[in-house]
């Protein structure tokens, strides 16, 4: 019996040194392939985010981000989408030839949309893409301010919208 309580314990003993022995190292992740040298470059003009400041609410907020392939081969967007669905982004259909310029037009909708706002347009094409990205991607940012508050149903042309302020005090009667 003792012979059988000593073979347990050694084979007990034998899978805690195992459990606390460290894991292998996980393999490194695959490097990136490499880009071909000769492949089409974006290079914008004037960088690779407008900020628009503050804006309206209301019309549509548009810039025209030019670009100019800085590569060796033609330069070819196969397709572009914004972060949302109240940016829409267009771009050159036709080929960029090398030492060529190219737009890509961003619109954002801004009505019903008060306050700062982000959007990330993401452009597939057969240009190189920044490192760990297998997009591009261009930015747009600013500050859609309120527009002023609807006049009241049967209110004249030019009626205050709100009572007259009295300056935050309320006046009490006499008496």
């Amino acid at each position: 019996m003792k012979k059988y309580a000593i073979a347990l314990l050694l084979v007990a003993g034998t899978f805690a040194v195992k459990a606390q022995t460290p894991a292998p190292a996980p393999a490194p992740a695959p490097a990136a392939a490499p880009q071909d040298k000769n492949a089409p470059q974006f290079k914008f003009i004037s960088g690779e985010t407008h900020d628009f400041g503050t804006v309206p609410e209301g019309p549509a907020a548009v810039y025209e981000f030019e670009f100019k392939n800085t590569g060796k081969e033609p330069l070819i967007i196969q397709e572009s989408h914004a972060s949302c669905g109240c940016t829409t982004p267009s771009y050159s259909k036709d080929p960029v030839l090398p030492g060529k310029k190219g737009k890509i037009t961003v619109q954002y909708n801004t009505q019903g949309r008060p306050g700062p706002f982000t959007k990330t347009i993401f452009i597939t094409s057969n240009a190189m893409n920044p490192a760990g990205k297998d997009k591009y991607e261009i930015y747009i940012k600013g500050t859609v301010t309120p527009s002023a508050a609807p006049a009241p149903a049967g209110a004249p042309a030019g009626a205050p919208t709100a009572a007259p302020s009295t300056g935050g005090t309320t006046p009490t009667p006499k008496g």
